[in-house]
């Protein structure tokens, strides 16, 4: 297969992971379980996509016949032609310009930024051993994790893989998981302070107005 040179590029798949989790290891900081647990699993997700990426594309081997049944003279095993929304869409010119990759980096961004913020405020609170109340936690309890879900799937809309399609909707549900542990861990320790902060403050959507 001609293209076959544009991946087993091992050094990328490294250097790029290394990127992206030193991000998200610079913006948390993790001291407890909980936030390693978070960060391992965001950190699974982003080898497993630029190994597919710069290593090994098992989708595209997977998919091979489809694709060059449906899509004749498209050398997928090119890397521009990795990124298979770009065709399956219909898109035209360089893929690192349609509307998917651009929502795509600018949600990823989005995500990031909301990382830092979050977990500025977090580790602040556990610093006080005080409830996280301010920031993005004034508008939902769990800014930290969505903002994990929200980078990981900005990359999805970048690069869909198979192994990272399903990865998705598991690590969502470890990160559910997270969420259900912390809060009661909270619940121990800060009582009806953390009920009432239940109460009025949603978990997943953020309010969009905050309570005067």
């Amino acid at each position: 297969m001609h293209g076959e040179s544009s991946y087993g590029l091992w050094l990328l798949v490294f250097i790029n992971s290394a990127i992206f989790i030193f991000f998200a290891f610079s913006f948390v900081k993790p001291n407890t379980k909980y936030e390693w647990r978070s960060l391992g699993v965001y950190s699974a997700f982003i080898v497993a996509l630029f190994t597919e990426m710069y290593g090994f594309p098992l989708t595209i081997y997977f998919l091979s016949g489809w694709l060059t049944e449906n899509y004749p003279g498209i050398d997928f095993f090119a890397h521009d032609n990795g990124h298979l929304l770009h065709t399956l869409f219909g898109f035209e010119g360089n893929a690192h310009f349609d509307p998917l990759h651009i929502a795509s980096n600018i949600i990823i961004v989005f995500g990031f930024v909301l990382l830092s913020a979050a977990w500025s405020v977090l580790h602040k609170a556990q610093q006080e051993r005080s409830l996280a109340t301010t920031g993005w936690y004034a508008r939902c309890r769990h800014p930290q994790y969505i903002a994990f879900i929200v980078i990981m799937f900005g990359f999805l809309l970048q690069w869909p893989t198979i192994p990272t399609l399903l990865m998705f909707p598991f690590l969502v549900a470890v990160y559910i998981r997270l969420v259900k542990r912390e809060e009661f861990v909270a619940l121990r320790e800060f009582g009806d302070e953390y009920r009432h902060y239940m109460d009025s403050t949603p978990a997943w959507v953020p309010k969009l107005t905050l309570d005067k």
